[in-house]
């Protein structure tokens, strides 16, 4: 399974960006995704995850109610919308996937197999 994420951007404070995750390879596999990122200085941490094949989601409580986590089905992709985005959401974004549903969706990176390069998010005051 490959993942390339794309979208990222420079934004102001308030405005929207969207994230997408293109995979390929054995997708079929593919039971949960999710979305990651990592401040300077700051540990990967989890944002958003979304069975593969299903529509449950997770959120992390700092970006409940602002960024909705999806699937493109005709693309095989992964979307983020970020909106109300503010300073603090500026990291580097990384979508990751794995083959496992056994244990949910979980919020630690270490149950994610696949992961993507990261894309850059900068939000601006």
């Amino acid at each position: 399974v490959q993942l390339q994420a794309f979208g990222g951007g420079l934004v102001q404070a308030g405005g929207s960006l969207r994230l997408s995750c293109a995979a390929s390879g054995r997708t079929l596999s593919i039971l949960r995704m999710g979305w990651f990122r990592q401040a300077p200085g700051k540990e990967r941490e989890f944002v958003a995850a979304f069975t593969w094949h299903g529509t449950s989601t997770s959120y992390a409580d700092s970006v409940k109610g602002r960024f909705t986590i999806s699937r493109d089905y005709s693309k095989d992709a992964l979307n983020l919308q970020m909106n109300s985005l503010k300073v603090e959401d500026t990291a580097v974004y990384y979508c990751a996937a794995d083959k496992s549903l056994s244990d949910g969706l979980p919020t630690s990176t270490t149950r994610y197999k696949y992961w993507g390069q990261g894309t850059q998010v900068t939000v601006s005051s």
